[in-house]
């Protein structure tokens, strides 16, 4: 009886998610109900399954509008008829192809117009919708004469008198006003709530055929549809026979490539992973995968393949990925096996700058009429709540930042307030609006409008109107195209060296990417400033600790730094066991056989479906239960209470004591959601390295590289510095010599014009191009006549220092500029500067304090260049020791003073902790711990200088100050305003420092975690 049924997927208009609606059609005796989300099917899947597990009939369409006017509801007679529908949504949101105010020539849906919208003529399949509170007008004969044509229409947009306020403020937001100004056409009516089918067909009863009419069409439509059916591309070639050759033949060219021609081993591996792609119907997604490849190859594209596809000798061989499966025991079944239905699942990066490239090609080869982007369900998060809820009812800005940015218990109490709390907490996971998948592609055998409406997002590529998650379920996997800016870098360094130097570095020769001495030792004394993933303040601690020195140790290192095994405390133990492997044995003889190269400790997901098997002698299907927990996949509190039982009772069958076994599945438990597989670690340990050998050998490339991707973990300011310690001659930006980007010559490396803020990049583009075309710029009245360019913009580029080349002082050039701006109309500049020669004037000598070039540059790129930060400091004073001597103050009080890089807040049980990221005058880095008791006395004051005093403690070979106090050390006044005094300190404020912030659980203590390291009985 109910065919226009709205959840929350009708954006800032349902108030309903699809498991309440379905809930409250149960609750009111509906036995079948249409869900009619306004334009678009984000609902209809999650629809069908939550209504089959309660016995409702479903029934799926979309309520068609336009700019917010109801035109009308399709009505799906079966699946088919949503690819109608999909098909006219789609040509709106992507072709802006105009609604029609009647609909199309259906074939498999029936439409209902409202009294609002009736065409003059009706077609057989369509229907005039009336509602309880438009009985009365069937009297009129216009509407009298269509009664033979009408059926019942009672939409469902809320479920109670609240709600329907929440409705009322959603349409607000939408509307961006006020609550009070919202007008009856832009809400729903008050009476579209659940009503029992005896109360409709009551108000009904003068009326009996109506409801006998909406029931008979309703009968006459269904909802089929198959879960299991892979609806990705079904064949890469025209056939299934055909794809199995062409990967079966790929396969072995890429083995003879990657292992010679008398490989056994690998040989049988292959045999054996083609078998199972085989049987499972999965040779499309790897040669449509190696397809892709094969075409950013052609380019000269660099990628790397990671995820649990590295656990594929087929996709290491087909060259999808680059780590051989062989050397680091990597399992397929990890990957792939008989038990798991699910299709692979490839992550393959490229730069940043090639990405859309890579998407381009991926949508021209298989058809925009197959391939779209995921969509996601953006949520209203909590400060975007109270912000937009604040809003519609008339708060102030200063009440709106306060509402997003504090805590609720701090908010004031007065009664809108309490209302904007109120409702604000009712939107929790509301979808508020949908945006694309950050990099799952879905590429289908049938038209994508067979399944989905689709969006255009400014992004410029389509998407589907619902998730990752839905599409699993629906049988649509995606290709997931990911970006990094790592690879942007090792890709425009390989490209500068060829510049510079004339060499051609092959970054993927493993000689060079894996296990390189001279790299080993940057590795081990974690000097990896700028290289992908090992640049973190932690990581290059764990590095230290561990004295990392070869590529397994690093596999190992890039697993145990995630959260899940730092908070097990597996990495502090990991650390102790790598360092004292005689002070530990393992607790049960199933660790030391399986995890003796990580020395008993779990370490990746792999290690824990192992143990799960060997120690706990759990299924494969239970194995895999725990796999998509620990990844996050399909978590199932239920399940895995399940899984957990059976671990207990097959340990019991073992003869494992309940001690062993609780230790064991504690350790296994505590990994859910965080841990590595160690293929995914593996291939980020090779990118890892490929980053650090250009770092050793070409470190100003690299570094000028690092710049131009614009960094990675540390703002740009500290990659410079990392460029001056590698023997760089840092220039600021020039008008004559700087690029758009940051550029090498020689030693010189010249900063780029983007690096300016104030800087308009089409002015910067600008600047360049012009002196490619025109030559270089002889004078400041040279660059006026041939770049258009206002007195601000000039002012930037003198400040700066980018007309040093003149030799005239700042002072001076600005006063040039002025007089030769004066009365300067853009349209008059051929005329004014061509005709007329510029006056000449003899100018007073304009004298410069001796650091006012440091304070131009950090109001205009936010840090000096000319001077280091200690220069700029009002005392001469260095501290009592530098980084270089920290090794021999363990346990010694030590006096510092250094510049803040970076600080990461940690939680802690005790309150909040901070750990920093300091240099010395030196330039040397070093790190900090400030626990909560020193912090209520002595905290972070911004960027800038602090004198520190703190206790040394070196743990494992790598030092950390402990700090007990601290203060932020003046600098001097800024000499522009030297007549100024208000203004003499502005400048210092925007000194910057690298804030993280953690939201986590705290780590446990050593003491609380105990991990044994002797056996249990």
């Amino acid at each position: 009886m109910f065919l226009n049924c709205h959840s929350f997927h009708s954006l800032r208009y349902g108030t309903l998610s699809i498991e309440e609606l379905v809930k409250q059609a149960y609750a009111s005796g509906s036995t079948e109900m249409v869900l009619t989300d306004i334009n678009t099917v984000t609902g209809i899947y999650d629809f069908k399954k939550e209504c089959e597990r309660v016995g409702i009939k479903p029934i799926v369409g979309v309520e068609v509008r336009k700019e917010g006017k109801l035109l009308y509801i399709a009505v799906a007679k079966e699946f088919s008829g949503i690819r109608e529908v999909n098909t006219i949504i789609t040509q709106h949101n992507c072709d802006d192809k105009e609604l029609s105010e009647t609909a199309p020539e259906f074939e498999n849906i029936f439409v209902v117009y409202p009294m609002s919208n009736i065409p003059e003529v009706l077609k057989e399949n369509e229907r005039v919708g009336v509602r309880i509170e438009e009985l009365n007008f069937l009297i009129r004969p216009e509407y009298r004469k269509l009664i033979s044509r009408m059926v019942v229409l009672h939409p469902v947009t809320f479920r109670t008198g609240e709600e329907y306020k929440l409705h009322k403020i959603l349409r607000a937001i939408d509307h961006n006003t006020l609550l009070s100004k919202l007008t009856k056409l832009d809400i729903c009516r008050e009476s579209e709530y659940f009503m029992t089918e005896k109360e409709i067909a009551k108000a009904f009863e003068r009326y009996p055929e109506i409801v006998t009419r909406t029931k008979a069409m309703l009968a006459q439509c269904s909802f089929e549809f198959d879960f299991k059916k892979v609806k990705n591309k079904q064949f890469y070639t025209k056939s299934k026979a055909d794809d199995v050759k062409l990967l079966r033949r790929l396969a072995y060219s890429g083995l003879e490539k990657r292992y010679g021609t008398h490989h056994e081993m690998a040989r049988l591996r292959v045999e054996k992973e083609l078998k199972v792609i085989d049987e499972l119907n999965f040779c499309s997604y790897f040669l449509i995968t190696w397809d892709i490849i094969r075409y950013s190859n052609s380019l000269g594209l660099m990628h790397v393949g990671r995820g649990s596809g590295a656990n594929s000798i087929v996709s290491y061989c087909l060259g999808i990925t680059d780590i051989c499966p062989l050397e680091l025991d990597l399992y397929f079944e990890r990957f792939l096996n008989l038990n798991r239905k699910s299709p692979p699942d490839f992550d393959i990066d490229w730069s940043w700058q090639n990405r859309d490239t890579i998407l381009e090609y991926v949508f021209d080869r298989y058809g925009k009429d197959h391939v779209a982007f995921c969509g996601t369900n953006v949520e209203f998060k909590y400060r975007s709540i109270f912000r937009e809820v604040g809003k519609v009812f008339g708060l102030p800005k200063e009440e709106l930042d306060d509402l997003a940015t504090k805590p609720m218990e701090d908010h004031e109490r007065n009664k809108v307030v309490q209302m904007v709390q109120k409702y604000g907490k009712l939107l929790e996971k509301f979808p508020n609006q949908r945006s694309m998948h950050s990099c799952g592609i879905l590429i289908s055998e049938e038209p994508i409008t067979s399944y989905t409406a689709l969006e255009m997002p400014p992004k410029g590529f389509p998407i589907v109107q619902f998730d990752m998650n839905v599409a699993e379920d629906i049988g649509l996997e995606k290709f997931d195209i990911l970006s990094q800016r790592g690879l942007g870098t090792i890709n425009d360094t390989v490209a500068l060296i060829k510049k510079t130097k004339g060499i051609a570095v092959d970054i993927r020769d493993t000689s060079l990417s894996k296990d390189e001495e001279k790299t080993n030792e940057y590795l081990a004394i974690g000097r990896t400033i700028g290289c992908f993933y090992i640049e973190s303040p932690a990581m290059r601690g764990l590095l230290r600790r561990l004295k990392c020195d070869n590529y397994r140790t690093l596999v190992a290192a890039s697993s145990i730094i995630r959260p899940g095994v730092a908070q097990s405390g597996m990495m502090r133990e990991y650390i102790f066991r790598h360092n004292h492997p005689d002070q530990f044995e393992y607790f049960h003889p199933v660790f030391e056989e399986h995890l003796k190269e990580t020395y008993g400790i779990m370490v990746y997901q792999e290690d824990v479906i192992k143990i799960a098997q060997y120690f706990g002698g759990l299924s494969l299907a239970d194995g895999d239960i725990l796999r998509r927990a620990m990844s996050g996949k399909g978590r199932s509190i239920k399940k895995l209470q399940q899984v957990k039982d059976n671990f207990f009772a097959s340990c019991k069958e073992k003869g494992h004591s309940e001690l062993l076994t609780a230790e064991a599945y504690r350790q296994i438990e505590s990994f859910a959601g965080y841990s590595f597989c160690k293929a995914h670690s593996a291939s980020y340990a090779v990118e890892s390295y490929q980053s650090l050998y250009l770092k050793v050998y070409y470190p100003l490339e690299f570094m000028v590289s690092v710049i131009n991707n614009q960094g990675g973990f540390y703002r740009t300011e500290v990659y410079i510095h990392e460029a001056k310690m590698s023997g760089g001659n840092i220039q600021v930006p020039c008008i004559n010599n700087s690029e758009y980007q940051t550029t090498l010559k020689g030693t010189d490396i010249y900063l780029g014009l983007m690096l300016l803020e104030g800087l308009e990049t089409r002015i910067a583009h600008g600047i360049v191009e012009e002196r490619k075309t025109n030559g270089v710029y002889t004078s400041l009245e040279n660059f006026i006549r041939r770049i258009p360019i206002g007195i601000e913009t000039i002012q930037i580029l003198i400040f700066i220092g980018a007309f040093r080349f003149t030799g005239k002082p700042k002072n001076e050039l600005l006063v040039e500029a002025r007089v030769l701006l004066v009365n300067f109309k853009p349209e008059n500049r051929g005329l004014m500067l061509i005709e007329e020669p510029v006056q000449e004037f003899k100018l007073p000598e304009l004298k410069r304090e001796h650091f006012e070039d440091a304070f131009d540059e950090i109001e205009l790129i936010g840090f000096p260049v000319s001077y280091s930060p200690f220069d700029l400091l009002q005392t001469r004073y260095r501290g009592s020791v530098l980084v270089k001597d920290l090794l021999k103050f363990h346990k010694q009080q030590v006096k510092m003073l250094a510049y803040l890089i970076s600080r990461k807040h940690v939680p802690t049980k005790k309150g909040t902790m901070y750990f920093g990221t300091w240099i010395d005058v030196n330039g040397d880095y070093f790190d900090s711990a400030h626990f909560p008791d020193s912090l209520k006395q002595y905290d972070f004051q911004g960027g800038g200088c602090y004198l520190l005093l703190g206790t040394v403690e070196v743990d494992f070979h790598f030092p950390t100050v402990t700090i007990h106090k601290m203060a932020k050390m003046p600098m001097i006044p800024d000499p522009r305003y030297a007549y100024d005094k208000e203004k003499q300190y502005d400048i210092h404020r925007q000194i910057r420092e690298d804030v993280s912030m953690t939201y986590r659980e705290p780590y446990p203590q050593a003491h609380e975690i105990g991990l044994p390291r002797h056996k249990i009985q």
